[in-house]
């Protein structure tokens, strides 16, 4: 399915690493596309955003696994685990390239499990075609909406 074309995407970066924050997120500006980005710390600050209900749902969020508090695992299970969030695209961002964090993030439900890219140029490469994939393409937030709606109406 075509997704509706550009639109103010928010994608949320779950990251403890402030650097690695500020490389995803200037990525993602020089992209030139209508995004808005939230950088969280860790799965708790994750969790925290998803429940308050003043809080728009993201488009997207991209995952670091190696966090303290709560890991991008434990933060992955609940979203998987909980009916509200577990359309929500979560794409694993992360240094690990070990197949057990592969296996077990896969096992858990993420969408995607990517690398962290060692160049900025390739990290930009990699936001246009997330961006464009999850957000421009993808039919998920009108499922969200539908689900939302069962939810609280029954119907």
């Amino acid at each position: 399915m075509q997704g509706n074309g550009p639109r103010n995407a928010l994608v949320l970066v779950v990251d403890d690493d402030p650097d690695d924050q500020e490389m995803i997120i200037m990525a993602m500006e020089e992209c030139k596309l209508p995004t808005r980005v939230i950088a969280l710390t860790d799965g708790e600050e994750l969790i925290d955003y998803l429940q308050d209900v003043s809080k728009a749902i993201p488009d997207m969020i991209l995952l670091d696994i190696n966090m303290p508090r709560m890991n991008g695992h434990e933060a992955l299970k609940f979203i998987k685990e909980h009916e509200q969030y577990k359309t929500l695209p979560v794409v694993m961002l992360t240094t690990s390239k070990a197949q057990t964090d592969v296996i077990k993030s896969y096992q858990l439900g993420c969408n995607s499990f990517i690398s962290k890219p060692l160049l900025y140029p390739t990290l930009v490469d990699l936001m246009n075609m997330l961006r464009e994939y999850w957000v421009e393409t993808v039919e998920h937030a009108e499922i969200q909406r539908i689900i939302d709606h069962h939810l609280t109406t029954g119907q």
